[in-house]
């Protein structure tokens, strides 16, 4: 019988049941000669009614008590740089695999969880995040879940509905609760009352805040359906969806909340970061030794071969930084995060620990690193084994350097660069989370938007890629001056940016314009060949600054050609330049002119606003 009410005989199902493997709910087939829980069938039903036909997949074996059942989690919300940064393919659902007894189904043992993308076959570390906390999750409830109880639940649920009324017709109205919508529109919330509960005059809900609307809605479902509170705290990402549609609904529900923030929690206890300015784009490790000594046996790290072998420029320039920090009078303040790498020789010990810091290993470790230049032109393993002798932790700190990095950074191409800039060291430069990147659109809807240059010293952005371009105003992080308030300093000039990018390592000295101008017109006698051939950078004295697009809201203090944004959202990197021996690019930039927008907007449109 399948879960519609209606018999089926031998004659419709496809394949031999008693021995061969099948899909139910995609062929249409079952085993006619197991007794499948009615409970089960409902919470199958219940998927596709809120969702659709294709959500849920199941695979019955022939004379087996188990039963996988496929939850289809569309991800196509996340933006396309957000799922190349989290090396996951958003044209693609990610599928939940659940094993539970047949016939016995919540009453039976716990599931086995997988996760998984079909065409995502290496490198799916979000996929190892999620199983994690989706084993949790499972494992919490099963301590009261039962068929018993589900159906009681669900018996309170269908109570309150008319009898001539159905589950659809009644959340047609309610458009913030809906699932994933088929196109990338955003459904408006029509309902005033539901208006005047969220304190908003019109809601537009995309994909991603249909995701993340528990996170920043104050547990919606209780004052709308009237069900009893989550036992987690009100408010929170982890909170636990209710149980009224059945258990599948209930942990699709979960992931669904949970896939959007991943980047917030640690990969390995999912406690939630801590970071001064919030969560970056990349999901990381904590700094807990327990944390970093699983993280470290689980392989996650072994992914530096795969890294070279395809971004080396970024690599380099990771590896440019890192140095550059650990040289710094100062890198007592901006060396951080300090790695935490396990001893190779001793897996239970950490041979740099953020709680026993020793700058001289580590600069004879990086020392020690090979150039990158070197490791893609011969056989990486060969290389290692090189780096291995010179230094046995030269190895591990690259593997530090590469996988704490929680930006997304890929080399642009020449034809994608921006000619005006004069350096073939281009990159685009992301590091907003979901989250924040959905609130900056937000904001730019209201506000609109531009475009200004960030400079500071190369030293400063190993800690900016981990933890922000952050507001160091009247902190100890603070360099210059905060003449003209707190926030992130901006300009829409290059002379100004450019000036503050040399600024450092003891210089305070702001050069004047005219000198950037005689770096720059120095720089365009010197022969090009080399740094336009050239993939890596050749000097270690290096020049790099940021283009970022800023939020136009009244906040947006603007002083002549220093502008201050006290609101870290409204700021985020979208371009890095880095220029070698001391030169610097055009002083005269000024990203106001018609003509630089224009440029900006050729190469920015196909590479961030996709959406």
């Amino acid at each position: 019988m399948d879960i519609k009410g209606q018999f089926w005989n031998d004659d419709d199902s496809e394949g031999d049941n008693e021995s061969e493997e099948f899909l139910y709910g995609v062929q249409g087939s079952c085993a006619a000669d197991l007794y499948r829980h009615p409970q089960l069938d409902a919470d199958i039903e219940a998927v596709k009614e809120i969702y659709s036909e294709n959500s849920v997949s199941i695979r019955e074996y022939g004379t087996i008590d188990d039963v996988d059942i496929d939850l289809h989690i569309n991800i196509s919300f996340l933006d396309e740089e957000v799922s190349t940064a989290w090396k996951v393919l958003r044209t693609e659902p990610i599928v939940l695999r659940l094993r539970f007894s047949l016939s016995q189904y919540l009453d039976g043992p716990e599931p086995s969880i997988e996760v998984f993308q079909p065409s995502n076959k290496e490198g799916f570390g979000l996929g190892l995040q999620l199983k994690k906390i989706l084993g949790m999750f499972t494992s919490q409830q099963w301590k009261h879940l039962s068929n018993d109880f589900l159906k009681t639940q669900q018996e309170k649920r269908h109570s309150w509905f008319k009898a001539s009324g159905t589950i659809k017709k009644f959340r047609a109205g309610l458009s913030i609760f809906s699932p994933i919508p088929k196109s990338p529109s955003f459904p408006i919330i029509q309902d005033s009352m539901l208006k005047g509960k969220l304190g908003v005059p019109e809601l537009r809900v995309g994909r991603l805040m249909n995701r993340s609307i528990s996170c920043t809605v104050k547990n919606p479902k209780v004052e709308v359906f009237g069900y009893p509170p989550s036992p987690q705290v009100s408010g929170h990402c982890k909170n636990i969806p209710t149980l009224e549609y059945g258990f599948l609904v209930q942990i699709m529900k979960y992931a669904e909340q949970r896939i959007p923030t991943l980047n917030e929690y640690c990969v390995v206890c999912d406690e939630q970061h801590v970071f001064q300015n919030g969560s970056m784009l990349k999901p990381a490790v904590c700094t807990r030794e327990l944390c970093v000594f699983s993280f470290y046996t689980l392989g996650v790290m072994s992914g530096a071969a795969e890294d070279v072998a395809t971004g080396a420029e970024v690599v380099d320039l990771l590896v440019a930084m890192c140095r550059a920090a650990l040289e710094s009078p100062r890198k007592s303040i901006i060396f951080e995060p300090y790695p935490s790498v396990v001893d190779p020789t001793d897996p239970k010990t950490l041979a740099f620990n953020p709680k026993k810091k020793n700058y001289e290993r580590l600069q004879k470790a990086l020392d020690s690193v090979m150039s990158i230049r070197e490791m893609t032109q011969g056989s990486y393993l060969e290389i290692k084994k090189q780096m291995d002798k010179l230094d046995p932790l030269a190895h591990p700190l690259l593997q530090w350097i590469i996988s704490s990095n929680r930006s997304h950074i890929v080399k642009l191409p020449l034809s994608r660069q921006l000619k005006f800039m004069h350096t073939s060291h281009q990159f685009l430069l992301l590091s907003s989370p979901p989250a924040k990147e959905a609130r900056f659109r937000t904001a730019k809807k209201l506000y609109g938007s531009t475009f200004a240059f960030h400079g500071s010293h190369i030293e400063n952005w190993h800690s900016i890629l981990r933890n922000g371009l952050v507001n160091a105003s009247y902190t100890k992080l603070q360099l210059h001056g905060a003449a003209y308030g707190k926030g992130i300093y901006l300009s829409p000039i290059s002379s100004i940016s450019f000036g503050y990018s040399g600024m450092g390592k003891g210089q305070h000295r702001m050069p004047s314009k005219d000198e950037l101008v005689q770096r720059y017109n120095r720089m365009n006698t010197i022969p090009q060949t080399r740094s336009i051939q050239s993939r890596f950078l050749q000097s270690r004295n290096l020049n790099c600054i940021a283009l970022c697009e800023v939020i136009t809201s009244k906040d947006l203090q603007k002083h002549g050609n220093i502008w201050v944004c006290p609101v870290s959202d409204h700021v985020c990197t979208r371009f890095f330049f880095v220029y070698e021996d001391g030169q610097v690019g055009d002083a005269n930039i000024n990203t106001q002119d018609p003509k630089i927008q224009k440029e900006i907007m050729r190469v920015i449109g196909t590479q961030v606003y996709t959406n």
